[in-house]
């Protein structure tokens, strides 16, 4: 019986495969992948900026967190989000005192981009039915590349 058991458990699919499998769902047309691409880590990035203007440990609590719910899906995904959270935080620092204005600009404008991909999809965000998905679209753009690679998670 336990070989049974053994064997479907071996056999269902990883909760990253169903989060990146779901999410590519709604990311299929190659122009929104195009544009999601570009726009998530310009959003990553400026979402960083805006909480590290607020103050520089909310912007590291954030990346803690984050980091955490990296760690529960895979250490691959763990370690390439701590070090593109690293990269992220030292082009915040190098905004200087501009990091609002720049974060704020990039921000507004990455997310008009990702809504006129989805647009041109025509299928809504992912992020509109579950919020965990917003820290999914960065894996899921490493994750094509990482295919490319032939690197695995």
């Amino acid at each position: 019986m336990s070989t049974l058991t053994d064997s479907a458990a071996a056999a269902a699919p990883r909760k990253i495969d169903q989060l990146l499998a779901h999410y590519g769902e709604s990311h299929r047309d190659p122009r929104n992948e195009k544009i999601h691409f570009v726009a998530i880590p310009l959003i990553m990035v400026s979402l960083l900026g805006l909480l590290f203007a607020i103050h520089p440990w909310v912007a590291y609590g954030f990346v803690m967190a984050s980091l955490v719910y990296y760690a529960r899906l895979s250490l691959v995904w763990l370690l390439t989000m701590a070090v593109l959270s690293a990269l992220g935080l030292a082009l915040v620092h190098a905004m200087g005192e501009r990091v609002l204005l720049m974060s704020a600009v990039i921000f507004v404008g990455a997310w008009i981009a990702q809504f006129v991909g989805h647009k041109l999809e025509g299928r809504k965000p992912s992020f509109f039915e579950d919020l965990q998905y917003l820290w999914i679209g960065p894996i899921f753009v490493l994750s094509k590349l990482f295919l490319k690679l032939g690197l695995r998670w």
